[in-house]
């Protein structure tokens, strides 16, 4: 199992460990998800995702590329510009979700899932002919921190002289902060205001980062947060998680990810099965719903019913710390997918009540 270079940095914080993507990752610190996921929506909480991948995309051909391995149009970044995607399989199943970075003309960073690292750069590799670009696997390079929350620009503003109140959502800049060169990212998957923090370094350069930044966050209250808040807060913003709400069984048109697949950009993989796909109608769609029912807690693959009849499952769920109340998301079919439905969750063999509401959970 791989470790992150902070992993000593989570066990003197008396963080409980898991594996996660290959990697042995905090699932929580000692005050638990709630309380961490109270600190992110409230004040300012510190997550440590260095097993994400990072794949650098170089040369003359570089945007010709993405474009065609990607869905949505990255012709419309500049440099300094961030893009939410996917790729396709061309049976426009999806390989995974990501972020594109542009930091030049001919010049590319795609951010990917840690669990896909191998599968996504093959898939890279394998779509590599008849395009003049390099590309590298420089996710062993990368130290990765998001600093999410209220309060993460003002602690991260006294160590950077970069403006970081001008940096817009979804935007980057090269500077440095704690007096370390890096990617300061205006992005996130917690749905607060945030950076992400790639950098460069050995273990020292990661723990003066480390150190600077919960000295310059003391007084808003930061703490160190784990993966286990980190789900329940993307899941607070219906955000999609790969391997749970989305991957190479579902399309994006039916995940409700329409908004970064761009059909008419020109050819990408999976353009022509997602056309049809548009064009024939969506025989199920990914939904949210909640239930005011606290006795069950929705889970992964737990069946939707209506009027005994089933019509879908579960494929994200929880007991949201925010509306103290279950949510989740799940597939169903079309015709149970206008908010207000009112469905049942199957759970331990009972049916639970709940309603199919519109996104995000919580604003």
């Amino acid at each position: 199992m791989k470790k992150t270079i902070f992993n000593e940095l989570h066990i003197e914080k008396n963080a409980k460990m898991v594996e996660f993507a290959g990697f042995e990752m905090p699932i929580q610190y000692p005050k638990g998800i709630i309380s961490e996921h109270k600190v992110v929506r409230n004040n300012v909480g510190v997550f440590d995702v260095s097993h994400m991948g990072e794949f650098e995309i170089d040369g003359k051909d570089a945007l010709a590329y993405v474009q065609k391995i990607t869905t949505n149009d990255a012709s419309k970044l500049t440099a300094g510009k961030v893009q939410y995607s996917a790729f396709c399989l061309p049976s426009g199943g999806i390989v995974d979700d990501l972020l594109v970075y542009r930091k030049g003309e001919n010049s590319f960073m795609l951010v990917v899932n840690g669990a896909n690292i191998d599968k996504d750069f093959a898939w890279c590799e394998k779509n590599l002919p008849g395009f003049d670009v390099v590309l590298k696997n420089v996710s062993d390079e990368f130290n990765l921190l998001a600093i999410q929350g209220p309060k993460s620009i003002d602690t991260l503003q006294k160590l950077t002289k970069t403006n970081l109140f001008d940096i817009v959502y979804y935007s980057f800049e090269l500077g440095k902060l704690a007096g370390v060169d890096m990617i300061l990212s205006r992005t996130g998957y917690t749905g607060e205001i945030g950076f992400e923090l790639y950098f460069r370094g050995d273990f020292n350069t990661a723990k003066k980062v480390w150190d600077e930044v919960f000295k310059a966050g003391e007084e808003f209250g930061i703490e160190p947060v784990g993966l286990g808040c980190r789900d329940t807060l993307r899941l607070e913003k219906g955000y999609c998680l790969y391997g749970n709400d989305i991957d190479e069984t579902t399309n994006p048109l039916e995940a409700g990810l329409g908004w970064i697949t761009k059909i008419n950009k020109g050819d990408f993989n999976g353009k022509d099965v997602i056309q049809k796909v548009k064009d024939e109608g969506l025989k199920r769609k990914l939904v949210a719903f909640t239930s005011e029912d606290k006795k069950f807690i929705p889970r992964h693959h737990y069946k939707i019913f209506s009027d005994n009849k089933e019509i879908g499952h579960v494929t994200s769920g929880n007991l949201s710390p925010t509306l103290d109340k279950p949510i989740g998301m799940g597939y169903v079919a079309t015709e149970f997918a206008t908010p207000g439905s009112e469905i049942q969750i199957e759970a331990r063999g009972k049916h639970f009540p709940a309603v199919v509401v519109k996104l995000p959970f919580v604003q």
